[in-house]
Order: C-alpha cells, then structure tokens, then sequence
C-alpha cells in the first residue's frame, strides 16, 4: 500500500473531496485496502443513555475509505501526486513525487547492496 498512518493525502474523490487539501491519515487498514482520514467520511453513532454516558446523544467518528480515492501530498508540489519508488545515494528505498522528483519519506533502512558507487 503506498499511504501509511500520519501520512498527509488529498482526498480526490467523493463527498469530502476538496481539491489542493491536505489531510492526515489516522489508520491504515492493509487488508481491505483502506484508509481512514481525518474530517472525511463522518458518521454519528447514536448513544442509548447508560451509566457512562447518562445523556446518551450522537457519537461523530471517521469511517474508512478505499486507498485509491487519496493521493500523497507534496509540500513541493502543494497538491495530491503520484509517486514512485527508488533507492537514494546510501541505498534506503523511498517514496518520490514523479512531478517534481522530491522524496516523499524513507521505507527501509539503507541496504549496501543498492546503495550507489561512486
């Protein structure tokens, strides 16, 4: 999956989807390919009084939503991109913006065996 939690996405599709918006990634549910994020997708939950909540009400809380409806966001770039994998000088894989060519965030530690000669 190529979103992972604190992440910054735009969301580009559905009812929340505002273009050029960064918002965080709270929960990454690799199984179903799911994301949930911040402020996008909120349901109300109703609440029967009990000893806990006395009032009883309406609870707020984000559902999920599918992976490929969410784009990375570049501070770069200041909008959602694609992005791609690559190895940088020490051999650590990262992710990159393919617009602007700026990295994104380290996935592995640097390995030798990629890193680049001189």
């Amino acid at each position: 999956m190529h979103i992972r939690k604190d992440d910054l996405v735009e969301v580009i599709a559905g009812d929340d989807a505002v273009k050029g918006r960064a918002r965080k990634v709270l929960r990454v549910l690799p199984a179903e390919n799911k994301v949930v994020v911040e402020g996008v997708n909120r349901v109300y939950k109703h609440i029967k009084p009990n000893r806990r909540n006395p009032q009883g009400g309406r609870l707020s809380k984000e559902m999920p939503i599918h992976a490929s409806n969410c784009l990375l966001f570049c501070q770069a770039c200041r909008h959602g991109v694609r992005i791609g994998k690559r190895y940088d000088e020490q051999g650590a894989k990262e992710r990159y913006c393919k617009k602007c060519g700026t990295g994104l965030g380290v996935l592995s530690k640097p390995d030798p065996k990629y890193a680049k000669k001189a």
